[in-house]
């Protein structure tokens, strides 16, 4: 097998985070992940062991991958040893490909972007609305003038480093796609241009907890018109708010839905990561993508590190049946990542 994987993601500290965004797996007021873990595992928190961080890189090294990415379930510069990714980015020249959610904890915002920029292909910034109360009323506990003003700072300390190297490092607005949020969609569009923001991407809603299931744009085919409407709206924003350098933002997955999209995504869309990305839990599963635990377990067992490495699991008949045979899956047939 010829291996095309490029990205890995690193689940380091799925527990650690200062919010409780309403849509997220484990920190949703609404969730009862934690509760369901101590009493299945006995464990509060799960980290990942600095010891497998280096082997992991050099891992890496050897199949050719280009990005690592820090934890994307709970806050990633939130774990202990988070400067061991950007020390190890630069010795074995593979990018760091941040999540963050813009709080930028327990350092001035400029410290954070001198370890981060210069090893960095995009920090990812999560933010859900474009007005304070929307905003606040989904990342539970963000400061919105806080965090607009993190961004900021943030860009700015990128362009200077860009103007001084020559290296430029991509930076993100991430959202999740609701339908108490994106009736702000046209309005983050001007708030990322006007801050100098180089792409904004996002997903539909996982709805993990049914209190949150009518929040989806794949509810029905009213909602799913709506979210068409709102795609319209986000195309003519993006003409009419340009960066300050008069270039245009990029949109990402900001796409029609078809009105069968409430049952089953088309056949014709694909998996945006299986041969081109892994994922290592912070107790070492390992997993083809980024669907929610308890659903991905149905994908199969690809395997523990480190007791089989990212090549054994790629190269394993599960895997290799999967890449085949996805489509017929049934969580493959309803997941709101397929492109």
């Amino acid at each position: 097998m010829t291996n095309k994987i490029w990205r890995i993601t690193l689940d380091t500290n799925p527990e650690d985070c200062n919010l409780k965004c309403v849509m997220c797996e484990e920190h949703s007021p609404f969730s009862k992940f934690k509760e369901e873990l101590f009493k299945k595992t006995g464990e509060k928190v799960r980290r990942m062991p600095k010891e497998w961080i280096g082997k992991l890189f050099d891992e890496a090294k050897a199949l050719g991958v280009k990005e690592i990415i820090p934890s994307t379930m709970g806050e990633p510069l939130l774990y202990k040893d988070i400067n061991l990714f950007f020390e190890l980015a630069r010795e074995y020249n593979i990018k760091i490909n941040l999540t963050t959610n813009g709080t930028f904890p327990k350092k001035p915002v400029e410290e954070w972007a001198k370890l981060i920029i210069p090893v960095t292909s995009d920090t990812k910034i999560s933010i859900n609305g474009a007005t304070k109360e929307t905003n606040e009323k989904i990342m539970l506990g963000v400061n919105f003038e806080k965090q607009v003003e993190n961004i900021r700072q943030f860009v700015n300390y990128r362009n200077k480093h860009y103007q001084e190297t020559g290296f430029y490092s991509r930076i993100t607005l991430q959202l999740t796609f609701l339908q108490n949020n994106m009736h702000e969609l046209s309005k983050i569009i001007e708030l990322g241009a006007k801050l100098g923001i180089d792409r904004i991407k996002g997903h539909h809603l996982w709805a993990h907890f049914k209190e949150i299931k009518e929040l989806s744009f794949k509810a029905s085919e009213v909602s799913i018109k709506k979210w068409n409407q709102i795609v319209d709206d986000a195309y003519e924003a993006l003409e009419r708010h340009k960066k300050p350098n008069g270039t245009k933002i990029i949109l990402e997955q900001i796409n029609y839905l078809s009105l069968s999209e409430n049952k089953t995504v088309k056949e014709d869309t694909n998996c945006p990561f299986l041969e081109k990305e892994v994922w290592v839990s912070a107790k070492g599963k390992l997993s083809p993508c980024c669907a929610p635990d308890k659903e991905r377990d149905s994908l199969g067992d690809f395997g523990t590190y480190p007791e089989t490495s990212i090549k054994q699991m790629i190269e394993s008949e599960t895997y290799l049946n999967l890449v085949k045979n996805y489509k017929q899956h049934p969580l493959c047939k309803t997941c709101v990542m397929r492109k």
